[in-house]
């Protein structure tokens, strides 16, 4: 099976708007795919860590896992043969995994957590392609100024963390909040771009500049 080096396209297993603007950032050309949600969400695609399992395979678990459940998509629904992009970002703290939070609340409680403090922030990228899974990973460290409750409020307020990891997004107004970034800028968004083009690379997928 080959990759249509005359115009190549992926689909992207995610319904991130911060993946997607990226993507195009970088001049690839994509279709979405789009798991369901809870209730109804793909039982392949449990984001539950298991227990004790380290932040790094469990990042790595998950995104290889969307990939995978992607292509398998685009053979049951018959659709254009191209690679399966997937990603899963997650921060660790203390050696702890820390996703999105569920309500408000809990947005406050991480953001208190990580106020004035260091932690870790993993991207891991999948690609899926003719039954074979390939992934990269992303680690960069961010430190948070300290942050007062007025801050914490207010952001939360702004619903801007609610569907991100660590209850944060660096392109947004948390980028206020960034003291210094280790790493990977794109990776902390949610797609290192480094990663992402490495791997590409490894499936003989055109990328031009």
């Amino acid at each position: 099976m080959q990759i249509n080096r005359q115009n190549p396209r992926l689909h992207l297993a995610s319904r991130s708007p911060r993946r997607r603007e990226l993507l195009t950032q970088i001049g690839i050309a994509f279709d979405t795919i789009i798991f369901r949600n809870p209730p109804r969400d793909d039982q392949a695609l449990d984001e539950t860590p298991h227990p004790g399992e380290d932040p790094v395979v469990y990042v790595e678990r998950v995104a290889r896992a969307k990939a995978e459940h992607g292509w398998r998509i685009v053979e049951w629904r018959k659709l254009l043969t191209q690679p399966v992009l997937a990603a899963d970002t997650t921060i660790e703290f203390d050696g702890e995994i820390i996703g999105k939070p569920f309500d408000g609340v809990e947005a406050g409680h991480i953001l208190r957590r990580l106020s004035g403090q260091a932690h870790r922030v993993l991207t891991a990228v999948a690609v899926g392609f003719d039954g074979r899974i390939e992934s990269s990973l992303s680690i960069s460290e961010v430190r948070f100024r300290a942050l007062d409750d007025a801050e914490i409020l207010h952001y939360v307020a702004s619903g801007e963390p609610m569907d991100k990891a660590g209850a944060y997004g660096i392109q947004g107004r948390a980028g206020m909040f960034i003291e210094h970034l280790s790493g990977s800028y794109t990776g902390v968004m949610g797609l290192p771009l480094f990663e992402t083009a490495q791997l590409l690379k490894r499936f003989d997928y055109p990328l031009t500049l």
